[in-house]
């Protein structure tokens, strides 16, 4: 074995940092690009908030109109130095001017005195009844335990002989205080499975119907499967008897750390607005929270003024110089871009915002970025996360690509169509005779849409909507007196 030397000529694709930059930026939110951009400013003394634009609506204007802003001449220094930010001479205008954004910042200010502190958690909230039953420090150690390893739903996520590994506890006393934080409000927290956290509620309520009981313990999969004339033959009762019963068990709750859960509904701000304006449809992107960002005017003239004797400090400012064009740059080719695709889409898309969602047409990745010029990963990071608000509501930019399943005649059809199509036929249909998938796909054909049983099937469970023989299980039970 010798050590050597050797050269070799390889193809492959190099991603250029700034290149790299105007990707990642391509796929944040606004609120993730927000502090993207105060990173910037705090990290780059050339960049600075242009305050008499920030936060205003601008109209579209043309180039005829759009007036250049002043452009820092270029540092003294050498050409080749100066090769990579040179470009700056040439740009006058750091914002493309023919792309409407919207800023609405006329809005109530937070009133912080009608704000509540922050709830107690399902955690805070056990432990705190744990503090007032259990005294022995032992006990409440175990207690405490078992507290934090129980889930959102209420459930404990370890298993009592893993408990007492653990602590090096008996299993006895584990299962003992696991026993009463059972009877601890909400009740049946700390349970392994479902039967033991309903026969808990029925133990902390004092429901004392032994059928009930015997259900939940036994018989729980035949709810699961609403086969409920099965359960009557079994427990040797009448339909009418055994709705007694189920209706106890269905006041229950299968997830006691529900009452507890920190989810809050989350407010989606749009990226994008669309609005109808002199009977055509405009597309406006949203910058509401998004500063304005032009080169510090200080350290350009400080550029000017000569610091080629300072080697050091004149490299840094080319540095930082270059950095942030690129940046400013980087950020107006996201929003170009975002605005060409939410055109494009407005523009394919008409007849759904005129006349609602039996008119959508399928659309795909691909097609958008063959319209465009752009690559398929490109459309893919400008839809990832981003909203867009229609007359219609308020939709995912992924909503509009689906897939399309042809017509009779060779003409595409929206899969969000036949969804919507399945739901109303289910939703519609005679109760006592659900309709099966081979039915609904046969009223499909006659409507000129030709799809499979499986496809049915799969769209059905995307919809949440159970088979006919459930749904028909369901209704003759619901018709029980």
């Amino acid at each position: 074995m010798k050590q050597r030397l050797d050269q070799k000529q390889v193809q492959k694709l190099v991603l250029a940092p700034a290149l790299q930059q105007a990707i990642r930026l391509l796929q944040l939110t606004n609120l993730e690009l927000q502090e993207v951009i105060n990173e910037a400013l705090a990290e780059n003394p050339l960049l600075e908030v242009d305050e008499e634009v920030e936060g205003a609506a601008t109209e579209v204007r043309t180039d005829e109109e759009a007036k250049p802003e002043e452009t820092p001449e270029p540092p003294a220094g050498s050409s080749e130095d100066l090769d990579e930010i040179i470009f700056a001479a040439g740009f006058q205008d750091y914002y493309d001017e023919d792309v409407p954004f919207s800023s609405w910042r006329d809005k109530e200010d937070i009133q912080f005195e009608n704000l509540v502190s922050r709830r107690a958690s399902l955690w805070d909230h056990l432990n705190w009844q744990a503090s007032l039953t259990f005294f022995e420090p032992s006990e409440l150690a175990i207690a405490e335990f078992i507290i934090g390893n129980i889930n959102e739903d209420g459930y404990l996520a370890l298993s009592p002989e893993a408990v007492a590994a653990e602590l090096q506890q008996p299993l006895e006393k584990v299962e003992k205080v696991r026993d009463q934080i059972k009877m601890f409000d909400p009740p049946g927290c700390g349970s392994l499975t479902l039967t033991e956290v309903l026969l808990s509620q029925m133990d902390s309520l004092n429901l004392q119907d032994e059928i009930a009981r015997k259900i939940v313990s036994d018989y729980l999969p035949y709810l699961q499967k609403s086969d409920h004339q099965e359960l009557a033959r079994i427990l040797n009762l009448s339909l009418q008897e055994l709705k007694l019963h189920l209706d106890l068990i269905k006041n229950l709750e299968p997830t006691p750390g529900r009452k507890y859960s920190e989810d809050k509904t989350i407010y989606v701000t749009p990226d994008i607005y669309v609005l109808k304006e002199d009977e055509e449809w405009k597309v406006y992107i949203n910058e509401e929270g998004l500063p304005r960002l032009r080169l510090n005017q200080f350290y350009n003239r400080l550029m000017q003024a000569g610091v080629k004797d300072d080697q050091e400090t004149a490299r840094f400012l080319r540095e930082k110089m270059k950095q942030a064009l690129w940046f400013i740059r980087s950020l107006d080719q996201r929003k170009r871009t975002i605005y060409r695709v939410a055109k494009y889409i407005v523009e394919r898309q008409k007849e759904f915002l005129d006349k609602g969602i039996d008119y959508i047409k399928p659309m795909t990745l691909l097609e958008v970025a063959r319209e465009l010029g752009l690559h398929e990963s490109t459309i893919g990071r400008v839809v990832a996360n981003k909203y867009m608000m229609t007359p219609l509501g308020l939709y995912p930019l992924k909503f509009f690509f689906h897939k399309s399943l042809s017509g009779t005649y060779g003409e595409g059809v929206s899969s969000l169509k036949i969804k919507e199509r399945i739901k109303k036929l289910i939703e519609n249909e005679d109760r006592a005779n659900p309709l099966s998938d081979d039915e609904i796909v046969d009223i499909l054909s006659k409507e000129n849409i030709q799809i499979a049983r499986r496809t049915v099937a799969k769209y059905r469970g995307q919809l949440n909507l159970p088979p006919s023989h459930i749904r028909k299980k369901k209704f003759m039970m619901e018709e029980v007196r």
